[in-house]
């Protein structure tokens, strides 16, 4: 079961940050081990201080797992640079505790990325637990345009067009491989010169927007971001944040107004500026009147 491990250096390391997902974390990794055994690899567990016992099934469980215990929520790219920071593998495979792996699929972007040595970065499909994509795992960057026709609705009216529907590229056929701006968090495998060339995940994204930002990042330094999708993993999208929904809805827009901070607000004149910081700030207002009425509706029932 364990040959993934012991199988020499690990050409590989496997980067799972945990926060209170311990039956997630344990389908997880064990679908890993079933699924991987010809790429010598291993695990690195970094629990951000979770209270459901997911440190003591990795230690029960796991014990050939790599396991760094932070006392508080360091958050997915401070955690996650805890780990890069010790590892020296080829590849990097930034891996979230809800997701499942399917036939080979590790396997598989290893030997697309041995093939490609100008790609970077490469995601696979990513799918629902009923089978149906997830539209996040190949996208554009979110300049201006591009979150306009996402957030006015356009892209959904108009799924197959080049010009509305370029956030989450709806109109590329899914089960073709293409080069594209980024990739899904929940599985994206970095080529280790690239972290050496462009530096670690930034930090001052909490949990959402620091794969858009080191996608991003990537491309500029000259690399490919590749959708690989003959690799395919399941996603419980959103299982890990259900324990703090508040603070994910806020991390989410904060991340929005930082990434247009670094990358675009240069571009921009003042006021466009404010218009944008504005219209994120609607949406997050409307978002949290949504979370708070079906809270108090569901504490009626």
């Amino acid at each position: 079961m364990l040959a993934g491990v012991r199988m020499g250096r690990a050409r590989l390391s496997i980067i799972i940050v945990n926060y209170n997902a311990q039956k997630l974390l344990k389908a997880c990794i064990e679908s890993i081990y079933r699924e991987t055994r010809n790429v010598p690899f291993d695990i690195w567990l970094v629990d951000n201080n979770s209270q459901d016992g997911s440190v003591a099934m990795i230690e029960t469980d796991f014990p050939e797992v790599n396991l760094i215990q932070n006392t508080e929520n360091l958050g997915f790219a401070r955690a996650n640079n805890v780990a890069i920071s010790r590892i020296k593998s080829d590849y990097v495979l930034l891996l979230n505790p809800d997701t499942i792996i399917c036939d080979n699929a590790i396997e598989q972007v290893v030997r697309f990325m041995d093939l490609k040595q100008d790609t970077g970065i490469v995601g696979c499909k990513v799918l629902n637990p009923d089978g149906t994509v997830q539209l996040a795992c190949r996208r554009s960057i979110p300049t201006a345009h591009v979150a306009f026709f996402r957030l006015s609705g356009l892209s959904r009216l108009f799924p197959n067009s080049k010009i509305t529907a370029k956030y989450n590229l709806t109109y590329l056929d899914p089960n073709e491989t293409n080069e594209v701006d980024a990739v899904s968090g929940a599985f994206l495998m970095i080529r280790r010169e690239v972290v050496d060339n462009i530096g670690m995940l930034d930090e001052r994204f909490f949990m959402y927007g620091e794969e858009l930002d080191f996608c991003l990042r990537t491309k500029k330094a000259g690399w490919t971001v590749m959708y690989y999708p003959d690799a395919e993993i399941i996603h419980y999208k959103g299982e890990c944040s259900k324990s703090n929904s508040r603070k994910a809805t806020f991390e989410f827009y904060r991340s929005m107004y930082l990434f247009h901070k670094k990358h675009f607000a240069d571009n921009y004149n003042p006021i466009i500026n404010i218009i944008i910081y504005a219209g994120i700030f609607l949406k997050a207002v409307s978002s949290w009147r949504s979370f708070l009425f079906s809270a108090k509706v569901g504490s009626k029932r």
